[in-house]
């Protein structure tokens, strides 16, 4: 009966008269106060209140939530308390939003590959989606099996969050690999280890050199080298510069990687390149490039991601 009365007076009111002053939220999840006290919680039918022609007004977003109907409203809205599903892929995919994110290759870290809209709200459950990645609001903060919830200051945190031996995500938890496997072992490896990125000691090794306008003074995010929505490369590794490596040059986005019986002479090159050429440092990787000292074989041999042998990846 309340909810019945509510929608009588917004159709006596006109609840869409004026959408122009729509308020733009860091969190679009709508809530249970959602409509006159939260008379419009828990209804699936989202056209009994909102016009579809009307909503959205100077939002980038418009067009195609005109094109796809009242489907996109719980994608970015929520379910508001019904068990409608969130059809994230419904703007994020091939035609409409290609580049956001790029999902293209055969590995990916979708959890079930045949529920994919289901896989995109176990990261993304309460992004406000202006463009502008946040860490704290486009990664959904869940309590670690210690019932603590911390905030993320960026992207390797939040992949962190799972990828540690003690404190995993409830429900996330990573089990039956050994002790130093990397995908439990990194947390330890990232803080103590292998924090890749930090500029250490005077620059003027071996094999020092890195390409102009390099941009990493701090840390390099997990997401720089291994992308989360689809490559053709194991262990998630990037397949092309531009799903990865955020902070270099845009001339460089087009440079593919292919990584081959554990040779990433071609990611390490999107990065490296030699001030004195020595060894193999002036011959093509195989994607265009050149710059660092070995482009076939085994990388891995001497550069073990998270331990000190050499200097580490």
């Amino acid at each position: 009966m309340k909810k019945l009365i509510f929608l009588i007076i917004i159709l006596l009111i006109g609840c869409n008269s004026d959408d122009s002053q729509e308020a733009v939220s860091n969190n679009l999840i709508v809530t249970s106060s959602h409509g006159i006290d939260g008379a419009a919680y828990g209804l699936a039918d989202c056209d009994a209140c909102h016009a579809i022609n009307i909503i959205h007004k100077g939002l980038n977003i418009r067009d195609i939530v005109i094109n796809k109907g009242f489907e996109t409203c719980t994608g970015c809205h929520g379910d508001n308390g019904t068990d409608e599903p969130r059809p994230c892929i419904i703007c994020h995919n091939s035609n409409d939003l290609p580049l956001k994110p790029q999902q293209s290759g055969h590995f990916s870290h979708n959890f079930n590959t045949n529920e994919s809209d289901k896989n995109c709200v176990s990261c993304h459950y309460s992004s406000d989606m202006n463009g502008n990645f946040m860490p704290n609001i486009d990664l959904t903060s869940f309590p670690n099996i210690s019932e603590q919830q911390q905030d993320y200051n960026n992207i390797s945190e939040f992949c962190l969050s799972c990828h540690n031996r003690d404190n995993p995500q409830t429900g996330f938890e990573i089990s039956n690999q050994d002790y130093n496997h990397p995908l439990i072992a990194m947390q330890d490896n990232y803080n103590f280890v292998d924090k890749h990125g930090w500029i250490d000691g005077t620059g003027s090794r071996t094999y020092n050199g890195l390409r102009p306008n390099y941009q990493y003074f701090s840390l390099v995010e997990c997401t720089d080298c291994h992308t989360m929505h689809g490559t053709n490369n194991e262990s998630l590794i990037i397949d092309y510069a531009s799903k990865g490596a955020s902070k270099l040059s845009s001339e460089l986005e087009n440079y593919p990687v292919t990584i081959t019986d554990g040779n990433s002479a071609q990611l390490c090159v999107l990065c490296h390149q030699m001030k004195d050429i020595i060894e193999q440092g002036a011959e093509n990787t195989g994607n265009g490039l050149t710059g660092v000292h070995e482009i076939s074989g085994n990388c891995s041999t001497c550069h073990s991601h998270g331990e000190t042998v050499q200097a580490g990846l």
